[in-house]
């Protein structure tokens, strides 16, 4: 059986499910994926000043779109 249609198969299911059952799929693969890729990666942290900087180049790039650059 071709992947491809065997995925489009199990999408047009997974569109028919009552929205709580959708809920219950997402669950159950939200699970799966995490016991085949295993632990969770750990939150990075990131310091006051390069979430300045971000934002600071953030704004920058949105002046520029907006003159059209």
């Amino acid at each position: 059986m071709d992947l491809m249609s065997s995925l489009a198969e199990i999408e047009a299911a997974a569109e028919a499910l009552p929205s709580e059952q959708k809920q219950e799929l997402m669950l159950f693969l939200a699970a799966r994926l995490r016991a085949e890729r295993g632990r969770v990666p750990e939150p990075q942290n990131y310091s006051p000043e390069q979430i300045t900087a971000w934002i600071t180049r953030d704004e920058a790039d949105l002046q520029r779109f907006r003159e059209g650059a």
